[in-house]
């Protein structure tokens, strides 16, 4: 059965909040995995038929984490993911754009295929104090995460990508 991936790193929560939506839907759909970026390796990439990653933004790029799982699996999983379907979800205190597109060079690296634009929830989060305190998502907020999950896992399931 083909496989989703959802790999998310989260410093504060609120990717980890999304990362879980996708997957609770996801899960009804079809074959699906969750892994933490700092433990994601290359055999999981390998194993996914697509893969949905959720990262925060951090001072207008991916995380620390989430950069350092591709920088990880990058080489090592060249030439053997291209044509996979992939989407991004991404938490962010402003807009977000900035982690969205270095995810997708990264992703455009590896020839997968975008199969949704970027999500990205705003929390609007702009002292240090909001930046750094944990975050909570709304059912707003994280419903179209999972519709994405479950709309990703389906795909696959039904052979679509």
């Amino acid at each position: 059965m083909a496989e989703l991936l959802i790999i998310y790193h989260s410093r504060t929560g609120g990717s980890r909040q999304m990362a879980e939506a996708a997957f609770a839907a996801a899960q009804a759909e079809g074959a699906t995995r969750l892994v933490a970026a700092e433990v994601a390796d290359v055999d999981d990439l390998r194993q996914a038929a697509g893969y949905l990653f959720c990262g925060p933004e951090n001072l207008a790029t991916l995380s620390g984490a989430m950069k350092e799982f591709f920088d990880r699996c990058y080489y090592h999983a060249l030439g053997q993911l291209e044509g996979r379907p992939y989407a991004q979800m991404i938490c962010a205190g402003s807009d977000g754009e900035g982690a969205a597109r270095q995810l997708a060079r990264i992703a455009t690296g590896w020839r997968l295929k975008e199969v949704q634009p970027p999500l990205i929830i705003c929390t609007h989060a702009q002292t240090p104090e909001a930046i750094l305190a944990p975050k909570v998502l709304t059912a707003e907020q994280l419903e179209p995460c999972t519709e994405l999950g479950a709309a990703l896992a389906a795909g696959l399931a039904m052979g679509m990508f």
